[in-house]
Parts: structure tokens; sequence; C-alpha cells
């Protein structure tokens, strides 16, 4: 081991290429059989915003990096253009597989099934007869075609906007020759129209793309001109904002001035219709500054995304998963004083298995119950109609003193927190938007409560977000408690937020930017000495992405001692396993399935004391060095023997799993002539045997 250099970048998968081996991992649901079909159809759906949301932000970031100049390097040593260029290749095949999806096995068995998406070409007379009347009365209004000219330049494209490039034959009513025009389709309009009962006949579920209704009559847009050539095109967009904390007095006032740009950030990708001209392709991309580097054809609509519609319309009896009701904990069913419950005994809550309601009702009662006096809580994700919130303005109301930290700079929900915050201000509650320069993304609520001579605290902890929808489509654990020591943590913490003062140090919960990082290697090493004494050793891990570099290096020198490392890593992971002297003790797995795997969890043997933590954070720099996070013990004998059953539930998954193996490719994994087991259809078992 110690003739390996732990830095080679040999060792390191480059972590834009992982998240897109997620995406490919996310659209196989899509394409297997066995998932229920109009879940195929959503997967698909899934795969396409995944796609999107990549380039807004990881592609847009790397190109800001190579126009600056930056030759700087990850731990795998890809400059950004390599980075770039090895990402167009395997986003190509992505895209193609797509639509492969799409036009080859979705379309087909939906057919089957009774749902037709009908082409231009598979309209019948009635059929056309009423969407030519539907484009004239619902559609037309709204339209307003350009046709380019010196007074009339190219117009401004919102991002991931559907639009229609054309190309016209004749003269205009000013005697002039147009050779090109430019359509926006509003987005008011419905981007698929299910046609009414009469013109589906004997399939009720019959729908027809907006797109194709356009096309169909683009001719009405140009009296006079023929339209010889109609094509869909659009354009993905930056959508990272950037605001300079150091220099703005008003994070919420500069965060709502930024977000109108988002819509026209700069460029990054230009989706064409796949029967385009190429001089009409080239035209578009001179005029979005991009390179046919940038430049993806698409067989179908350029957002597969909207074929959301469809699966938000259709009956799903026998199509979508199963519906089940989430359990709740007997001592909760039992018993509706939360309070009077986590006095005898912390609760710990499995999302989606077991239900977000007592969350919610641990804020309600605390808001209500006149003996509380203070509610402090974080807010990353919530929602624009959060239970959560309502409850926080009533005890706002109501003169108990309330303060929220809330994250204006949660990507893609800063209008929705911006709105929040200022509803929370108004009601009376002291509103703070974190640290500057370090986001909070610590789940965490603090109540105190007078009970008799004394006050109590009460806590929640969790490593999901306060949002009762994700709380039924992500997996997160969640710890409810009254644990005098933890909560005075949680206290600690929040002072630290609010009053920006140093902490002292925590009992329980190890934090970032703080103890979080130092914490795991220690725990870490720990192992390592077991190992070195001949003792058994071992770890878990479960999170979202594993991409921090010193902390895989460390994991390496762990595994080189004999360490035992199983690692489950949703998406992104630099980690390289099976590396003969380096890596020969570690296992890499995703599960992907019905829900998003969210939980991050760590384990370890302990030399037979073993310790489980749960925390907000993924092991990336941006987590353990740039935010705020909390990862907390879970020590209650049954609640900590429940956490370590479902890890060896997870790592016993032979038909959702994907062994990551050392070439950096992911194997789905099978079971063979063993008897299948999957982790997420256990719990859900698990929960109708308590139900």
């Amino acid at each position: 081991m110690s003739d390996v250099d732990l830095k080679s970048q040999d060792l390191y998968i480059n972590r834009e290429l992982s998240l897109l081996e997620f995406n490919h991992r996310v659209l196989n649901q899509a394409r297997d059989p066995d998932t229920p079909l109009l879940e195929r159809l959503k997967f698909l759906c899934i795969a396409t915003t995944n796609l999107d949301e990549f380039f807004e932000i990881r592609v847009a970031g790397l190109k800001q990096k190579l126009e600056a100049g930056s030759v700087e390097t990850g731990p795998d040593g890809l400059p950004p253009k390599e980075t770039l260029r090895a990402i167009s290749q395997r986003a190509r095949q992505l895209v193609a597989d797509q639509y492969y999806c799409f036009n080859r096995e979705l379309l087909p068995a939906l057919q089957k099934a009774g749902i037709r998406i009908l082409k231009r070409d598979q309209w019948n007379n009635g059929q056309q007869a009423w969407l030519k009347r539907f484009f004239r009365d619902e559609v037309q209004p709204l339209l307003s075609p350009m046709g380019l000219d010196p007074a009339h330049p190219f117009p401004r494209i919102l991002n991931k906007s559907l639009n229609f490039v054309l190309a016209l034959e004749g003269k205009d009513a000013f005697g002039r020759n147009r050779a090109m025009a430019v359509l926006q389709a509003p987005r008011s309009l419905p981007r698929v129209i299910q046609l009414p009962r009469q013109q589906a006949g004997n399939k009720p579920h019959t729908f027809v793309f907006l797109s194709s209704i356009i096309h169909a009559f683009a001719d009405d847009l140009f009296p006079g001109m023929q339209v010889s050539g109609c094509y869909q095109f659009r354009v993905t967009r930056n959508s990272d904002l950037f605001v300079d904390e150091e220099e703005v007095d008003d994070l919420l006032r500069a965060l709502e001035g930024e977000l109108p740009h988002r819509r026209y950030g700069d460029e990054v990708r230009l989706e064409v219709a796949d029967d385009c001209p190429d001089d009409m392709a080239e035209d578009l991309l001179v005029q979005f500054g991009l390179t046919q580097d940038d430049l993806y054809r698409v067989d179908g609509p350029v957002n597969l995304n909207r074929l959301m519609a469809v699966y938000e319309r259709v009956d799903g009896t026998g199509l979508k998963y199963p519906s089940f009701v989430p359990g709740l904990p007997r001592r909760l069913a039992h018993n509706s004083d939360i309070f009077e419950v986590l006095r005898k005994q912390e609760l710990l809550l499995h999302h989606p298995f077991e239900s977000f309601l007592p969350v919610i009702d641990f804020v309600r009662q605390a808001s209500a119950d006149p003996q509380v006096v203070a509610v402090k809580q974080t807010l990353y994700r919530t929602g624009p109609e959060s239970a959560i919130v309502n409850a926080l303005v009533e005890a706002a109301k109501s003169g108990k003193e309330v303060t929220v930290v809330i994250e204006l700079r949660a990507r893609f929900d800063e209008a929705d927190n911006i709105n929040l915050a200022n509803r929370l201000q108004e009601a009376g509650a002291h509103v703070l938007y974190g640290v500057v320069g370090y986001k909070t993304h610590a789940k965490m609520i603090l109540v105190v409560r007078r009970e008799g001579r004394r006050l109590r605290r009460y806590v929640h902890l969790g490593t999901g977000n306060y949002h009762p929808r994700t709380a039924r489509l992500y997996t997160d654990y969640g710890l409810l408690s009254a644990d005098r020591t933890l909560a005075e943590d949680v206290h600690k913490v929040f002072m630290q937020l609010t009053s920006l003062g140093k902490v002292s140090k925590l009992k329980k919960i190890i934090h970032s930017p703080f103890t979080l990082h130092k914490g795991l290697m220690e725990r870490i090493d720990r192992e390592i000495e077991h190992a070195s004494s001949g003792k058994a050793a071992q770890l878990i891990i479960k999170v979202n992405s594993l991409v921090e570099p010193a902390l895989i290096r460390r994991l390496y020198e762990a595994s080189a001692a004999g360490v035992q490392i199983d690692c489950i890593v949703r998406g992104m992971c630099s980690l390289r396993p099976g590396v003969k002297g380096v890596s020969d003790h570690i296992r890499v797995r995703s599960i992907v399935g019905r829900f998003l795997e969210h939980t991050r969890v760590f384990w370890f043997l302990n030399g037979g004391d073993d310790e489980v933590f749960c925390a907000s954070a993924d092991l990336m720099e941006r987590n353990l060095f740039r935010r705020v996070e909390a990862c907390f013990p879970v020590q209650e004998k049954t609640a900590h023997r429940r956490l370590s059953r479902d890890l060896k539930s997870y790592l016993k998954d032979n038909s959702q799993a994907w062994a990551l193996q050392s070439d950096g490719q992911y194997r789905l994994l099978t079971p063979g002539r063993t008897k299948p087991h999957t982790a997420q259809a256990a719990l859900l078992d698990d929960l109708a045997e308590r139900s």
C-alpha cells in the first residue's frame, strides 16, 4: 500500500460522467417491462428532467470554466474541455436511448393498453376537423409568428420553451420575400391535448401533442405564403443564480432581482427535430452562439417531459404502482399527544413507508399548545402550500417566539422560499437566511415547552426536506426526540445560525462545516485500528453522492487495512471499487426503484459496539465544507436495530441494485438461482404486516 499513490487520477471516476450514469439507471426503469406501464412513462419523464438540470447546472458550470480559461481538474484529472467532450458523447447515447424507449417500446405498449398518442398521419377526418377548430379557436389567437428580417430580429427564446423554426415560400402582404420565421408556443397552452370522447371513439385516452397541431396548421399563420418546413427546437440555458453575498445588503431582494434572468441565461444546448435541414440547424447554432457539439437531434417531441400530462390524466388501475397508506407508529396511533409520547421514548420515522403526518402534527401541536413558548426551524424545501409553514404562522400570531432559518438559495425553489419568508415575517416570526457563504441544509426543529417549573426541549432531525409531497416519493429518516443532550446540541446550532457566535462543543451531533468531516474520518480510522489489531472491522455508508477526495482516500486506506466497506450510493460516486491492493474490500451499489433513495446513513461496527448516524449531508465537498449540515446518532435500541436491519436489506437487494465495477460501469444485479429480494418492496411488505 505504501507504493500506491492514492491521489492517482486512475483511482477516481469523473463526477459528471458518474451523474450521467445515474440517469441511465433511471432510464432503465422506463425500459423495464416489469415496471407498471404508466410508471415507465413517468420514469422517462424523470430521466428527461434530470438531463435538463444536468445541462442547466453541470454543463453550464463547465462551460463557464472553459470560457474563463480554467484548466482546473478534479481528482480524476479530466479538464473541463475533455469533460465536456465526454459528456457530449455519453449524453447523445442517452438521448438516443430515451427516444428509442419512447418510440419503439412505450408507444406500442400504450397503444396496446388503450392509450393513444396520435401523430399527424394517424388523424382520421373527424379528428382532423376537430383539431383544426381547436387550433383556430384556442391556439391561433395566442400565437405571434415572427418573420425574420432587419426590422424583426431573432426573438429572445425562453429557457426550455417550445419553439418552431419555419421555412417560407412566397411574398407577404407587403410584397417582401420571407425565407424564415420563428414561432414561440405560449406557456399558457397545454402541451398535450386530450381528444373528446366523440372523437376518440372506443379509445377515450387519446392524446395529441400541441406541437403536432401547430405543425399541421402552420400554413394558416402565413396567409398567401406556403410553409415548406416546420421544425421544433428548444434551447437549454444556464439556470444557476449568482449573487455576490459579500456585496449585497439584503439577500432576499438580491435574489428577487436575479430570478427573472434565469429564463435568459447563457445557452448551453440546442435540441432540434431530427428532420430539420442542416442549414437551418446551423443558423440556429450561430444565433445562440453554440457549436455542433451542443446540437442534439431528437426523433419526437423536443421535451419528453410533456408526457407527464398523460400519466396524470389516465386512471392508473393496473398501470401504476398500487397505492398504499403510509404507516403510523403504534404509540402515536394510541396517543395523540406527541409530547407525552416523546417523553417516554423517541420515534424514528422512515418515509414514505411511514407517514410524514407526525412531523406536521409536531409543529401543529407546538403552535396550539399554550405551554409551548418557542419554536425554531430550518426550511430548505417545503412547497408553496405548506402545512408546516401554516402552523409556524399561527404560532407567531399567537405570540410564541418563532425563529425560522430559510435557505433562500435552494436551487429552483428560490421564488417559493422568498414568498414563505415574506409571509412568516408578516406574521411576526424572526426570519433569517442562514450564514453568508454557507447554505443551511440541516433539517431541524426545536420546540421549547414549559413543564412545571422548568423548560423542556423537543426536537426533530431529518435526512430530507419538510415537504409533504416529496415525503411520499423520497425515502428519508426523521427522528423525534426529547433527549436532553441532543436537544441541547440542536439549540446550540440554532444559536450559531442566529447569533453568528462561536458554538461550544456539541456532545452528540457532528455538523458541517466544523466537525462532520473530521468526525467521519476519525470513525474510519477507528475501524482501521480494529482491522490492524486483528479484530472484525466494517462500515456501511448510504448516501446520494460520494465524491469528496480526502474521504475517499481514507476509505481506500481502510480497505487496504482489511476493513469491509459497503457503500450504497444512489447517484454520483467517484470512488473506484475493486482495485487490487487499494479497494479490494469496497463494494458500491446503487438502488433505483419506485422511490428516490434519499436517506444518508453511516454505520460503524466499532468493535462490536456499533454506532449508527443519520445525516442531512452527502459526502461532497460542498456538504462537508460549505454548508450547515447535521449528522445525529440514533441510539434508542429499537430504532438502532431497525436502521441496521434496513441497511442489510439494501445490501441484499438483487433486483433493483446496480453494482459499480472498477471500470466505472454499473451492472444490474439479478437474482439468478437465489431468492429475489427488493429492499423497497420488503419495506412496503413490513408496512402491510404492521397495518
